[in-house]
């Protein structure tokens, strides 16, 4: 495995590699890797000649200064666990290489209501800095594909609109979510949890689990409203439960009125908050 942190070493070499016929996947990661990334690597392996990693903390997405300081960097186990696993080229830039005139502020994006919902209700600010740094890597590798994971779905529909806007010429891949035995999505906040709050924390996917199963039987407000009592357990805090459709993020009424229906939530355990969704209903 290659590793670059300048972007003109990086750009050089894939320009020779282009100029072979072969074509690029990249993953775009914050770091502190897990199986859910190492199943987007395998997936560019398999589909692609050339697999690119990057590893970028962006601190523009972050709308809580203490979750940008908590967020865990594990660089030399992420190497390990990438050469391990096959990947041809990790990226690993300081802020300065990705933001070389400062964070960028000038590419405005109009989501319509996308980023209005959910995490974008919570987050204020997140989406147009994760927008512009995934628009920033994708000038810099130039991929033919682009792999996310479907646990960040609303972010993935961002990036979807995004591609669109700006024309990009990129194949977008939603990757499934990885889980661990119990269930939990996995992810590098996992990592801060306790012993006790892990326990805790796998009641998210058994509510997902339950809002699946009722949604033959109960209008989609219903299972809502039940997902939340089950989720506000002691030692979790819920911030929403939401059914919304799979390509506008508009909350579902009738589950017969949509093709897609996906039903995400968002949850506090102690200090640590994890997201997490489940795809209902899928005919496309």
């Amino acid at each position: 495995m290659l590793l670059f942190k300048k972007v003109s070493d990086l750009q050089n070499y894939l320009a020779q590699e282009r100029l072979k016929g072969h074509s690029i996947g990249f993953v775009p990661t914050m770091g502190a890797l897990h199986k859910g990334h190492l199943s987007l690597v395998k997936k560019s392996l398999e589909t692609t000649e050339l697999t690119v990693v990057s590893i970028f903390v962006n601190p523009t997405q972050f709308n809580e200064k203490g979750d940008l300081i908590a967020y865990p960097r594990t660089p030399e186990k992420d190497i390990d666990l990438l050469v391990k696993n096959g990947c041809h080229i990790l990226f690993m830039p300081g802020v300065e290489e990705v933001y070389p005139n400062g964070p960028v502020t000038d590419i405005q994006f109009d989501f319509g209501e996308l980023d209005k919902p959910m995490e974008g209700a919570h987050r204020p600010g997140h989406f147009l800095g994760m927008a512009q740094v995934v628009n920033r890597l994708l000038q810099i590798v130039e991929p033919d594909s682009l792999l996310m994971g479907q646990k960040d779905y609303q972010q993935f529909t961002i990036v979807k609109d995004m591609v669109r806007q700006l024309k990009l010429k990129v194949g977008l891949v939603m990757c499934p979510i990885v889980r661990e035995h119990d269930g939990l999505a996995m992810s590098s906040r996992n990592a801060r949890l306790t012993k006790e709050q892990r326990l805790i924390a796998t009641n998210l996917y058994r509510t997902l689990t339950v809002a699946k199963e009722n949604m033959h039987a109960d209008f989609p407000r219903q299972i809502e409203e039940r997902a939340m009592e089950m989720l506000s357990i002691p030692g979790m805090e819920p911030e929403y439960f939401q059914i919304v459709d799979g390509f506008s993020l508009q909350p579902v009424e009738v589950f017969e009125d949509v093709k897609m229906a996906v039903a995400c939530t968002a949850v506090r355990v102690g200090e640590v908050r994890l997201i997490d969704n489940m795809i209902l209903k899928n005919k496309r």
